[in-house]
C-alpha cells in the first residue's frame, strides 16, 4: 500500500515544523527542552493535524529511548503493562518514550495506571489531546507533567507546505505541473489550518487532475470542489462548540455587532442554529434586560421564525437578532437581582411570611393580633400603600439596584416620587 503523501512529506527536524514558533522558535521553551535531551512528561493539547504527532516523532528520533506509540481509543491496560514490562529489559535500558496519542479517550482507572511508572521515571509520557487537558486528563497525571498548546495554523503558515506537496507529487509522477492561479493559497485557506488535510487535498488534486501528454493541470474549479470545508475547526460536544458560544455572548455584551455577527455565521456554516437561538435567548435577558425589555420578545419572534424557516433562511431573523442585541442598550440589574435573592434563599435565610402575606391563616387564642391586615394597592393613591413584604429574616434587604439607562432610571424617577 502507498504511504499517504501527508506521511512522506511529514518534517524530520524542528526547524521543518510548520508553525508553532511559540514553541519552537529560537530560545523557546519546548524547542530549550527537546534540545536539552532531558525529556520530561508532557501533554501537547491543540486541533487536528498541527503538528502534536510531528513534533513528539521528533523527540523521540532525538533521544536514544526505546519509542512506544498508542491511541487512547484503542489502548488498554494490558497494553499499558506490557510496555512498562520492557523497562526491565535489554531493550529498556536507555529508558522507554511512550507517546499516546488522543489521552482524553481512556477512562480514569486506565489513566491511573500510568502515575506510578511515570513517576518513579521508568517511562516518559508524550500525550496528546484535541480537548482541553484540564477538563479531559486525570489531574494527577496533569500535576506530573507539563502542558504545551499548539496554536492553529495561519493560511500563510500551511502554504510553504502545500507547494512542497505539489512539487512532490509531480516528481513522483516524473511529470510536470501547472497550478491555475490561486491554487496552493486556496487550499492553504481552505482547510482550516490543518496541515494534513491541506496535503490530503493536494494529493487529491494531483489524481484527479488534467493529464496532457506529461503535463498534469490542476483548476481552481477541481480545488473547491476537493477541498475539505474544515475552516472552521467546530465540534459541537468539544471546546470550540463552547468557545464559539462564549465569543459570540461576549462580543455582543461588548456592543461589537460585526464580531457577534462573525461568530454567529460560524455557527450558522455549520448548522447548529439551535445552539445560537439558545444563547440569544439568554442574551436578551442576561446583558440587555430591563434597559429594552423589548429585546427579549423581538429576540424570540426572530428565533421562532429561524426554526420555521430552516437553513439558509433562518440567517436573516438569527442576524437581525444579533445586530439588535449587540446595538441595544445594556443592563445586567436582573441577573444580579435573581442571583442575590438566591443566595439568600439558599442560605435559609427565609424561613417564613409577613402576616398580611399569607394567603389564609388561623388565629388561635394565643395570638394578641388577630386579622390578617392585609392592605389592598388599589384601593389607594398611585396603586401604592406602604406596608411590609419582606420576611422579617430580611426586612429591609436590597436586590435590585436600577441601571444607569434611561428605562430604568425613568422608573426610578417615576417610584421615587410615588414612594416618596
Amino acid at each position: 500500500m502507498p504511504t499517504p503523501l501527508a506521511e512522506r512529506i511529514r518534517p524530520k527536524t524542528l526547524d521543518d515544523v510548520v508553525g508553532q514558533t511559540h514553541l519552537l522558535g529560537k530560545d523557546k521553551p519546548l524547542r530549550r527542552i527537546i534540545e536539552s535531551g532531558k525529556i520530561p512528561n508532557m501533554i501537547f493539547y491543540g486541533s487536528s493535524g498541527i503538528g502534536k504527532t510531528t513534533v513528539a516523532r521528533i523527540i523521540a528520533e532525538n533521544t536514544h529511548m526505546t519509542m512506544h506509540k498508542l491511541n487512547g481509543t484503542s489502548a488498554s491496560i494490558a497494553d499499558i503493562k506490557e510496555i512498562v514490562a520492557e523497562t526491565e529489559t535489554f531493550g529498556g535500558m536507555n529508558g522507554i518514550l511512550l507517546y499516546l496519542d488522543e489521552i482524553q479517550y481512556l477512562n480514569k482507572k486506565q489513566q491511573q495506571s500510568l502515575l506510578e511508572y511515570i513517576e518513579n521515571g521508568k517511562i516518559t509520557l508524550i500525550s496528546s489531546t484535541t480537548e482541553n487537558p484540564y477538563f479531559y486528563v486525570y489531574n494527577a497525571i496533569i500535576s506530573r507533567s507539563t502542558v504545551f498548546e499548539f496554536k492553529p495554523l495561519t493560511a500563510q503558515e500551511v502554504l510553504p507546505a502545500v507547494k512542497r506537496a505539489f512539487q512532490l507529487m509531480a516528481q513522483d509522477l516524473n511529470m510536470k505541473l501547472r497550478l491555475e492561479s490561486g491554487v496552493a493559497e486556496y487550499i492553504s485557506q481552505g482547510c482550516g489550518g490543518d496541515v494534513r488535510k491541506s496535503l490530503n487535498t493536494v494529493e487529491l488534486c494531483i489524481l484527479s487532475a488534467d493529464n496532457d501528454g506529461g503535463c498534469i493541470t490542476v483548476k481552481m474549479e477541481t480545488v473547491k470542489a476537493l477541498t475539505q470545508r474544515s475552516n472552521m475547526k467546530y465540534d459541537r460536544d468539544g471546546d470550540q462548540h463552547y468557545d464559539i458560544l462564549s465569543a459570540l455572548q461576549k462580543s455582543i455584551r461588548g456592543s461589537d455587532e460585526n464580531a457577534a455577527l462573525h461568530y454567529a455565521a460560524r455557527l450558522i456554516e455549520a448548522g447548529d442554529i439551535i445552539s445560537l437561538s439558545r444563547r440569544l435567548l439568554v442574551i436578551a435577558s442576561e446583558d440587555i434586560g430591563l434597559a429594552y425589555p423589548q429585546a427579549a420578545s423581538i429576540v424570540k419572534s426572530c428565533v421562532d421564525s429561524a426554526m420555521q424557516l430552516g437553513l439558509p433562511e433562518a440567517r436573516i431573523p438569527l442576524a437581525q437578532a444579533v445586530i439588535l442585541l449587540a446595538t441595544a442598550p445594556k443592563s445586567n440589574s436582573a441577573e444580579s437581582a435573581i442571583d442575590m435573592a438566591l443566595a439568600d434563599v439558599r442560605s435559609g435565610l427565609a424561613l417564613d411570611f409577613p402576616r398580611c402575606l399569607q394567603n389564609k391563616h388561623f388565629d388561635g387564642d394565643d395570638v394578641a393580633e388577630k386579622g390578617q391586615n392585609y392592605l389592598y394597592p388599589h384601593s389607594y393613591p398611585n396603586h401604592w400603600v406602604d406596608q411590609q413584604y419582606m420576611p422579617d429574616s430580611l426586612k429591609g434587604r436590597v436586590y435590585y439596584e436600577y441601571g444607569e439607562n434611561k428605562n430604568e432610571q425613568a422608573a426610578k424617577q417615576y417610584w421615587k416620587k410615588i414612594k416618596g
